[in-house]
């Protein structure tokens, strides 16, 4: 009975002021909302004509349906209605919005300013249209979003646009729409049910602006939350940025979420472990990571984070794994690079006199300095590069050859040994030390790949 008695308008403001205390964190009124809005659904199909010749009653209809309401009951009882043109206008767009047809709803709303209707309605289609161009223009949605603001400040519909001002200004690249969006949001309603949404946001524009948002701005906003929920968010940080390769910055969401406020902070959390392993990688010894990575309560770990840990164990021992040698290493002639003054092995077996001189600042054996700045060829180009020979000569033992190479054109002191041009380069005569620093920049180089195949 007392349904009946109620107008449709004051089932619908009583309806924003349960929304209104949901936004502020009252969690308690979330069934209080859902028994209202079955309350008004009800009303709304027994409504006739009579009753919308009231506008507060249309405009509650249509406030009702921008709410959440269904859109089968907005048809029904606006089909009934006798109303101004504009009205009904936006009564079939509020419906193309709630029945999923975007571009449809979109073309229905866009002439219709949200600043020259009645305020009660005017939030709700700023807000319903500044979501429906969030894609196609960003720009409109966000000063729409502020039309919304403006238009119903402290309520529910406020809310949800910051909320959703916070992802366009990212997806733009401006990092002071969205710190302030942010600060604005966490500072009025870090405690509504759809703050995890916010969280969502947020962490996904710090790593899209990691570049253009200081930490200093992301330390001040997340310092108005609660330790609780400011450490999940650096700990979201922290993944995201390990992943994507971020080091700077998943080391210091990492080390925030390490200490925590005063200092008090999840040390033992296995993944904060995990992350500041990760941050420090390519950088911290490798053994030490090694070894603290050995020490995290895998237990403790959902799924997603066992699997960043296998990846980041995993790099961590193709890192230590010794550098295999060349398989005809015995027979090769060797050339030790060590420093401006190396010496080839040929120079020293020649010069028997000369062993215990130190060495020449400055010289550096050809043989050397090819290795170290041109990639080994392989034997299919080599022999691509090679003129073919009628007769190929006989390969000379190492001792005879370099014999034969001194006596025929003796190298003037401190100059370097010059190597005939049409000596064929062997790839087994790449300095070992530069291919041990080779492979070890492979190894290191699979860590992104391997931290990009994690699940995110």
């Amino acid at each position: 009975m007392a349904q009946d008695a109620l107008q449709p308008y004051q089932l619908v403001r009583s309806l924003q002021l349960i929304q209104d205390r949901i936004a502020g964190g009252d969690h308690a009124a979330l069934p209080m909302q859902a028994k209202l809005l079955e309350m008004i659904d009800a009303r709304m199909r027994n409504a006739d004509a009579e009753d919308f010749k009231e506008p507060k009653n249309f405009r509650a209809l249509l406030v009702y349906g921008m709410s959440g309401g269904n859109p089968v009951t907005v048809a029904a009882a606006a089909s009934r209605a006798i109303t101004d043109p504009q009205s009904l206008v936006i009564a079939k767009g509020v419906v193309a919005y709630l029945s999923g047809r975007p571009a449809e709803a979109i073309e229905m709303l866009k002439p219709i300013d949200p600043m020259g209707v009645p305020a009660d309605l005017g939030a709700f289609l700023a807000l319903v249209k500044g979501s429906l161009l969030a894609t196609d223009d960003p720009a409109a949605a966000l000063n729409l979003l502020d039309e919304a603001r403006l238009l119903s400040p402290g309520t529910l519909v406020e809310e949800a646009a910051l909320r959703r001002s916070v992802g366009i200004a990212a997806a733009q690249g401006d990092a002071a729409r969205f710190a302030l969006a942010s600060t604005q949001y966490v500072a009025s309603y870090l405690y509504s049910p759809y703050a995890s949404q916010f969280a969502d946001a947020f962490v996904s524009g710090v790593i899209t602006l990691h570049m253009a948002i200081s930490q200093d701005k992301i330390a001040d906003i997340t310092s108005m939350m609660d330790p609780e929920r400011e450490k999940v968010i650096y700990l979201r940080i922290a993944r995201r940025a390990a992943i994507d390769g971020m080091t700077e910055l998943s080391a210091f969401a990492s080390a925030k979420a390490e200490l925590g406020r005063n200092g008090n902070g999840g040390r033992d959390d296995p993944r904060t472990q995990l992350y500041s392993s990760l941050s420090t990688m390519t950088s911290a010894n490798v053994d030490e990571v090694r070894a603290k990575l050995g020490k995290i309560d895998r237990g403790k770990l959902s799924q997603g984070d066992r699997d960043l840990l296998d990846a980041a164990q995993a790099v961590a021992g193709e890192v230590m794994a010794p550098v295999k040698a060349p398989a005809n290493a015995e027979t090769a002639p060797t050339i030790v690079a060590r420093g401006d003054g190396a010496k080839s092995a040929t120079e020293a077996s020649a010069d028997p006199a000369s062993a215990d001189l130190p060495p020449v600042e400055g010289a550096m054996p050809e043989q050397a300095a090819v290795a170290v700045s041109d990639p080994p060829v392989a034997p299919s180009d080599q022999a691509k590069d090679t003129p073919p020979a009628a007769s190929p000569p006989p390969v000379p033992q190492p001792a005879q050859a370099s014999a034969e190479t001194l006596a025929a054109a003796p190298a003037p002191t401190g100059a370097a040994p010059v190597v005939k041009a049409s000596a064929p380069a062997k790839p087994d005569m790449q300095d070992p030390i530069d291919a041990a620093v080779t492979s070890t920049r492979r190894q290191l180089d699979q860590i992104d790949q391997l931290l990009g195949a994690a699940p995110k």
